[in-house]
């Protein structure tokens, strides 16, 4: 197991049918993102009591952003400074997962030139490879690149690409990779794994969006406009109804049809629990291990009961299907927290939804 037991106790499925057992290692879990520090360049390091209590409480992974066009040219100064967090966040018991998160410009890059876009990917593992190569394989997964911007056969043609780039320097490192473009549930299914015995596809779930995203403020979607929505919820409930009424008669039919098509089918426990059962199958058929390493429910608008219940009913699923998991996210929008510099304001109902029992 890796440092501090930051993995499934359960047996993982075979990382392929050649792999050594090993070299088999399960899946990094029970965990939670933290951007915020490595994808900016003044970025905010949590206090050591708050990770010391998050430690206790029972999170054992810690996925970190980073942004890579801030290490792409081999800036001394980042790099040692990602590889005194980690090595930190390592000593202290976390499996940590360096999570290449490309920048607003990146993205802007690979819309205009996803040729050149390709190569500063390449650039920044380049040089962070040098970082993870010092770093211990039994607790730092590299992970290729977040929501790759691109159509899926050019993204696996880079994944490809990057991960000879960093085998070039660490041979023993899990490698995590998910599907393009949104890095979602449903995609993972045109996405074979990599020719590579140790490695981990990882994919993220928001799903009913209406839902997880409510109230949301960063554009001019109609999630913004959409509120109170609650889980489980069905398209006749009178809460949904209710919130589709009012959205007309304000004239804003593109929140109610939202509304209207995520809700075509119910949205339940049972339903999420058919969601991993199949990425389960997908995992088992190709020997693949699978992470949830992004799913959350904003916490700007929605009831907290119901906020509760949808993240609990994700992490158990996920858990039925030996797949781990990090939430999104620890102390921003979609946060469990109040603040990584103190020790208080834990949101007890979330924790427990995170990692209680049942």
């Amino acid at each position: 197991m890796a440092v501090g037991g930051a993995l499934l106790a359960s047996a993982p499925f075979a990382a392929s049918a050649t792999t050594p057992a090993a070299t088999i290692r399960p899946v990094p879990t029970r965990g939670f993102n933290l951007p915020g520090w490595f994808d900016q360049e003044d970025g905010i390091a949590p206090s050591r009591a708050t990770l010391e209590k998050l430690r206790r409480t029972g999170f054992e992974t810690i996925r970190l952003p980073v942004n890579g066009d801030l290490v792409a040219t081999g800036d001394p100064v980042a790099l040692r400074r990602i590889h005194d967090g980690v090595a930190d966040l390592v000593g202290q018991g976390f499996a940590v997962l360096v999570d290449m998160h490309p920048s607003g410009d990146l993205h802007t890059v690979f819309k205009s030139d996803p040729a050149a876009a390709a190569d500063r990917v390449v650039q920044a593992w380049t040089a962070l490879s040098a970082v993870i190569a010092e770093l211990p394989a039994s607790s730092v997964y590299p992970e290729l690149l977040n929501e790759p911007p691109m159509d899926q056969a050019a993204w696996l043609a880079l994944r490809d690409k990057l991960a000879g780039t960093l085998r070039a320097r660490c041979r023993d490192h899990t490698l995590v990779w998910g599907p393009a473009r949104f890095q979602g549930i449903w995609e993972i299914a045109d996405a074979p794994p990599l020719a590579d015995d140790n490695q981990i596809a990882a994919i993220h779930y928001y799903a009913p969006m209406a839902f997880t995203h409510q109230c949301e403020n960063w554009d001019a979607s109609p999630l913004g406009r959409i509120a109170d929505l609650p889980f489980p919820a069905t398209k006749d409930a009178p809460a949904v109804r209710n919130l589709v009424s009012k959205l007309r008669s304000a004239g804003d039919q593109e929140a109610a049809g939202l509304v209207e098509q995520e809700l075509s089918e119910p949205w339940t426990e049972a339903r999420i629990a058919q969601d991993f059962a199949e990425l389960g199958r997908w995992s088992a058929s190709h020997g693949c291990l699978v992470m949830l390493n992004e799913f959350g429910v904003l916490n700007f608008c929605v009831d907290g009961d119901s906020r509760a219940s949808w993240v609990r009913a994700v992490r158990m699923a996920a858990e039925a299907n030996k797949i781990g998991w990090a939430y999104w996210e620890l102390d921003q929008g979609f946060g469990f927290i109040r603040s990584r510099q103190a020790t208080d304001g834990f949101d007890r109902s979330m924790v427990a939804a995170l990692l209680g029992d049942g």
